[in-house]
């Protein structure tokens, strides 16, 4: 009798575990897809037959490739590009600061950055969750897209691996792992402009690159607080436990931080009226995401995250029309010149 009892428990026990290693793994796979706490619920469809709907997003776009690399580019996080334009747009600055007066950004460093910021993100998603060999390919064709840069540019870009490959460690080892992000995400800062000048101005460069660390603290704190308690079980780290109810502050001192930072890349720029049009922008829309954000509500912290893309393409359109505006007031100078000439 007791045999029997002890087989049965010990078939209850077995098929528990495997249950919660099927939920466990269901987890892990979500959570390596890159998909947001607070997108678990999604409403029902209702009854009656499904209709596909045509769709341009990254999302509709993964789902449609072929089934066997679906996983792959889910890994790279391929379906949710927030993380890929984040780690772009400061390249855009910097390559958008480097420009001649009165033109346009380098269009071909553009595109060639933008295939890189894609290549990286996957890679640095592929070493964050799986830590093996699997990413050795990314790391290659990204490794591809330096190599077409001046060598400077090529020993620049190449310093920056060692923060690639390390940064997932640091949520293990500090509370600030958000700000090892700033310092690898915002490499593209110093990297745009030697791609286009030669070389690294420090005068712009610098403060450039200490604006986007700041920006990286505000944003990825916000998006650490909707996995703070599972890391907090779990024994991860991040500035989101760190900070508590005193987040707002944190956010508000690193948001003056940037401003200031990003005012002095226009003094040393020679800036124009449409650039500091765009930092007053940058701070009513930083004013008003720390205002109303909801450290407790897991789906305004994503909102919140995600509307980072737009203050990023506030900044690079000032930078543009601030540089375009520099041709017409250099006209202006020259006529005034000339005609002071002629009197």
């Amino acid at each position: 009798m007791l045999g029997v009892r002890g087989a049965g428990l010990a078939w209850g026990l077995r098929v528990m575990t495997q249950a919660w290693l099927r939920n466990s793994g269901a987890l892990a796979l979500a959570r390596a897809a890159g998909t947001p706490r607070a997108r678990h619920w999604q409403p029902s469809a209702g009854p009656g037959p499904r209709r596909r709907r045509l769709s341009l997003s990254a999302a509709a776009v993964v789902n449609s490739a072929p089934r066997p690399l679906q996983p792959y580019l889910r890994l790279m996080r391929l379906d949710k590009p927030i993380g890929t334009w984040l780690l772009y747009l400061p390249c855009t600055w910097s390559i958008g600061l480097a420009a001649e007066p009165g033109c346009f950004p380098d269009w071909y460093m553009l595109s060639l950055f933008g295939t890189g910021a894609v290549l990286m993100r996957g890679a640095g998603c592929t070493i964050n969750d799986m830590w093996d060999r699997d990413y050795d390919k990314q790391l290659t064709l990204a490794l591809g897209v330096l190599l077409c840069l001046n060598y400077y540019s090529i020993a620049l870009g190449a310093a920056s691996l060692l923060l690639v490959i390390t940064y997932p460690l640091m949520k293990r080892i500090t509370y600030w792992p958000q700000l090892a992000l700033g310092l690898t995400f915002n490499w593209g800062a110093l990297l745009g402009w030697s791609a286009i000048k030669g070389s690294c101005d420090p005068s712009v460069c610098l403060p450039l690159y200490f604006s986007g660390i700041m920006w990286t603290l505000i944003y990825d704190t916000i998006y650490a607080h909707q996995d703070k308690s599972d890391d907090a079980l779990i024994g991860l780290k991040s500035t989101a436990l760190r900070f508590h109810e005193n987040t707002k502050r944190w956010l508000s001192g690193f948001g003056v931080a940037m401003l200031g930072a990003l005012s002095l890349v226009g003094v040393n720029s020679a800036q124009t009226v449409p650039y500091y049009t765009a930092l007053a922008a940058v701070g009513a829309h930083l004013a008003h995401q720390i205002y109303t954000l909801d450290i407790h509500r897991p789906e305004d912290c994503w909102d919140k995250f995600t509307s980072n893309r737009t203050l990023g393409l506030i900044v690079l359109l000032g930078i543009v029309l601030g540089n375009l505006w520099k041709e017409k007031k250099t006209d202006e100078a020259k006529e005034s010149m000339d005609s002071r000439i002629e009197n």
